[in-house]
């Protein structure tokens, strides 16, 4: 069963750049005084703040979309990328806990007052801890004095400077970890270990149902039939898959076991012609209904009305809302709910590595498209290391490849490897943790 939080209430802030932080947030809305508070975007914001914010988020989605044009894209994001959001090499281990040009201006506007308005909000009751999934709210709730204690959720499998204040070695922010690389890679900035806590990525408890995995397992058993139609896997690995998830494994999968594709664009609607690709080069498994595609849209319109001018220029129109289908909401919390329920159903999940990585957790083999980003090649290296990941082949050839990958039992693999290696409670752990909460998580060992 789910922690049980009756009657317990915090802050949580997250921001509106992209999806990954927002995602991160969302478990915590059972918990977050006054719904989730959008740190760019809430009632009341000062329209000084408002720009600055504005200002930040229009130049990232800028640049992401940048990466995708021919010739001078790729090096305006490089440039970037080189420059802003860049991960030193981790070893060898050193003192990297000088900031960053970029960590000074930050602050530079902190100083000047930049989210002060919202900090002043949140003292009205500094009972309440303050959660959030982004580090400038939680440098703001330092610098303009926050009451109360301080949390912050990071969001990817390892970070850069910028994620650590000024001057980490007196920081009273408490960092929650996705993952021991970011536990380790937090120290080298100089944040106490004190400070730092591991717990993994915060997952969406209808995903899992609570701390015994009860719709986790029964979800991964049919999702295992479903990638390994030829029972490769799962007679070789009936014994582990039995004490794992706790039922025996019977029967082959049946013509409707077909398999279900999901691919999800990122926040700024990259990649989302990979997505045309994709279904292009399925038109024949999907017009003969052998296959299920779930196209991710998001929140974005524009990527909307570019899957459905492909669906009808490629000829499926016949076949939308059938088995293909677009996954789309107005709001984010609407589009998180519709995303998950999807991914109960859904056999591989396609996308490149952001913060879904972790969502490997959920039992998902992920077919990763190329990262955008420093971050986003850790993200895939992590994915990789724990064996629940695997880089997309050439999109022409989707058809040969990814089929061969079904029948060789290669998915189930990935799928189990991610359900014994990904965190799963993370959700849960944070709210022991800022709860002050002492019992322990029960489950098998993981690879954080």
């Amino acid at each position: 069963m789910p922690i049980n939080t009756h009657k317990k209430r915090a802050w949580v802030v997250a921001v509106n750049m992209g999806y990954g932080h927002e995602r991160a947030a969302s478990p915590f809305s059972d918990i977050a005084e006054g719904g989730i508070i959008i740190a760019n975007n809430y009632p009341g914001i000062p329209a000084a703040d408002r720009r600055k914010w504005e200002s930040s988020r229009w130049f990232y989605e800028l640049v992401s979309r940048a990466g995708q044009l021919p010739l001078v894209g790729a090096a305006i994001f490089n440039f970037y990328d080189r420059e802003f959001q860049q991960i030193e090499p981790f070893y060898p281990k050193r003192d990297l806990s000088a900031p960053s040009f970029q960590l000074r201006q930050m602050f530079r506007l902190i100083r000047k007052g930049w989210g002060k308005n919202l900090i002043d909000f949140v003292n009205r009751d500094p009972s309440l801890p303050f959660l959030t999934s982004f580090f400038l709210p939680a440098f703001m709730a330092e610098a303009h004095g926050y009451r109360g204690e301080i949390y912050c959720i990071l969001c990817d499998a390892d970070i850069s400077r910028t994620w650590a204040p000024l001057h980490p070695g007196k920081t009273r922010i408490n960092y929650l970890a996705p993952n021991s690389r970011v536990v380790e890679r937090l120290k080298l900035y100089g944040v106490p270990a004190k400070n730092i806590h591991l717990t993994g990525f915060p997952l969406p408890d209808g995903n899992i149902g609570g701390t015994d995995l009860g719709v986790l397992k029964k979800d991964l058993w049919h999702r295992i039939h479903h990638l390994d139609p030829s029972h490769n896997f799962i007679n070789k690995y009936q014994d582990s898959l039995v004490h794992y998830l706790g039922a025996e494994v019977d029967g082959h999968c049946s013509k409707q076991c077909r398999l279900t594709l999901t691919f999800a664009v990122g926040g700024a609607g990259s990649q989302r012609e990979l997505g045309g690709q994709i279904i292009k080069n399925l038109k024949s498994q999907i017009l003969k209904d052998q296959l299920r595609v779930n196209l991710v849209a998001g929140v974005r319109h524009d990527v909307y009305d570019y899957f459905r001018r492909e669906i009808k220029k490629i000829g499926l129109e016949g076949r939308f809302g059938k088995n293909l289908k677009i996954i789309f909401d107005l709001n984010k919390p609407g589009y998180f709910d519709k995303f998950n329920a999807v991914l109960r159903t859904t056999d591989v999940l396609w996308t490149k590595p952001s913060e879904l990585v972790f969502y490997a957790g959920l039992g998902l083999p992920i077919v990763m498209a190329p990262p955008i980003g420093s971050q986003e090649q850790f993200n895939r290296h992590y994915l990789e290391a724990i064996g629940a990941g695997l880089d997309q082949g050439d999109s022409a050839y989707i058809a040969e490849w990814l089929f061969d990958w079904h029948r060789s039992g290669w998915l189930a693999e990935a799928a189990f490897q991610g359900f014994l290696d990904a965190p799963k409670f993370g959700a849960y752990k944070i709210k022991q943790l800022i709860f002050h909460r002492h019992q322990q998580v029960e489950g098998h060992v993981e690879l954080l």
